[in-house]
């Protein structure tokens, strides 16, 4: 065991966190990486509230260990999708895409724990002083929707300005990026990449093996000009994007070719027509493996790393 304030505070065995996935992160995937001693996530996205509910209730048949739901504030169904983490009591809820502030107060009257991913030092410390019960620092090294800053530069600077724990996300697969996550102040990992390849997850096998024949440069941000960049393996679609961004299409054109992409690229396996998310470290993924190998492994390396940085350390 790695075991970390996070670890006590969301009741896991090691500080590890599968990233709320929109289209990856179903009930299926949270249950396998519960199971293997982190913390699973379902991935609310922008589905129904009656999806959320069949995904939690499935979990809950998989996994007797605590499980998350990401939801994302900006969705349409944001207030039925809550009604149901009320009633399921979900251990722990991770927000995107703004404050959840106004859904706090009954998240902590049901005991469920609140993560909210932030992009600055001022909304970290906006959400502690809120009463969250931690928060997520994601770089512009992660897949998906991302800041400008990198994991290596707002870790610290976040964990050094709020008391709560610091979960670390952005460009980490494996033991040497836990290591490091924790040298820079966080208490945990939140890992999306690596676990779209593990067996558990449901994600196309084409959009799994885009991944894994990804190269370090292959993931590129596109749409930063609708002020919204989100960070895709190059392919067809992303190369078009770019074209038209290129072009001037205006942002709200840009936005409607957007539209459906995961789905397409996730459940169908359009792999050159839709749109692979995925984060930088793509390029170290080389196969599938089942969940807990995948967080045995990390936590295994994590330890070894450990071991090797403590040989370095010389009495004068």
């Amino acid at each position: 065991m790695l075991n970390t304030d996070l670890c006590k505070i969301l009741n896991i065995k090691h500080p590890i966190i599968q990233g709320g996935m929109a289209w990856v992160a179903t009930a299926e995937l949270a249950a396998a990486v519960s199971n293997a001693g982190g913390l699973g996530v379902i991935g609310a996205g922008n589905a129904p509230a009656e999806i959320i509910e069949n995904e939690i209730e499935k979990a809950k048949k998989l996994t007797d260990q605590p499980f998350g739901v990401n939801v994302m504030l900006l969705s349409p169904f944001i207030e039925e999708v809550m009604e149901v983490v009320y009633r399921h009591k979900v251990s722990v809820v991770t927000t995107g895409a703004g404050n959840p502030g106004k859904y706090m107060k009954k998240l902590k009257e049901i005991g469920t724990k609140i993560v909210p991913v932030v992009p600055s030092v001022a909304l970290a410390k906006r959400m502690e002083s809120l009463g969250a019960d931690a928060v997520i620092v994601e770089g512009t090294e992660a897949g998906g929707h991302v800041g400008e800053l990198t994991t290596f530069v707002l870790v610290p600077q976040v964990a050094g300005e709020i008391n709560i724990p610091v979960i670390a996300a952005g460009g980490i697969a494996d033991g040497r990026g836990l290591v490091a996550a924790l040298a820079l102040g966080a208490k945990g990992v939140q890992i999306g990449t690596r676990f779209i390849c593990s067996e558990e997850c449901t994600a196309h096998e084409k959009y799994k093996n885009a991944i894994l024949k990804a190269r370090d440069r292959d993931a590129i941000v596109t749409a930063r000009s609708t002020g919204h960049p989100v960070r895709v393996l190059k392919n067809k679609f992303a190369k078009e994007f770019i074209k038209n961004e290129k072009e001037g299409f205006i942002p709200e054109e840009l936005e409607k070719l957007g539209v459906g992409k995961l789905r397409d690229a996730v459940v169908e396996g359009d792999v050159e027509g839709g749109s692979v998310m995925a984060g930088q470290i793509a390029g170290i993924v080389k196969e599938i493996k089942p969940c807990k190998e995948i967080i045995d492994e990390i936590v295994r390396d994590a330890k070894v790393q450990l071991q090797n940085l403590k040989g370095l350390v010389k009495e004068e």
